[in-house]
């Protein structure tokens, strides 16, 4: 009985330093295609954008009444 607990024991070890072996190989590789990847096809460089404010001051009063004359003259044809 000794001799199958060690037997399977030492079975067990074998396929865990396995698996361990290749997720260890897995990481490497990866990193490794990460690197290729990036060298022939690097990320663009994202320029940031200024935010734009709007004016401090009122709109134009004949400004608003142009615009406003625009809009009822386009409802009209609309009809």
């Amino acid at each position: 009985m000794s001799e199958l607990v060690s037997s399977g024991l030492e079975l067990m070890a074998f396929g865990m330093g396995t698996v361990f072996s290749f997720l260890v190989l897995l990481i490497f590789a990866t990193s490794l295609m990460s690197k290729i990847v990036n060298k022939f096809n690097p990320e663009p460089v994202v320029v940031p954008q200024v935010a734009v404010t709007a004016p401090t001051q009122g709109v134009d009063p004949q400004l608003l009444n142009v615009l406003a004359a625009a809009v009822k003259e386009h409802r009209a044809r609309q009809k």
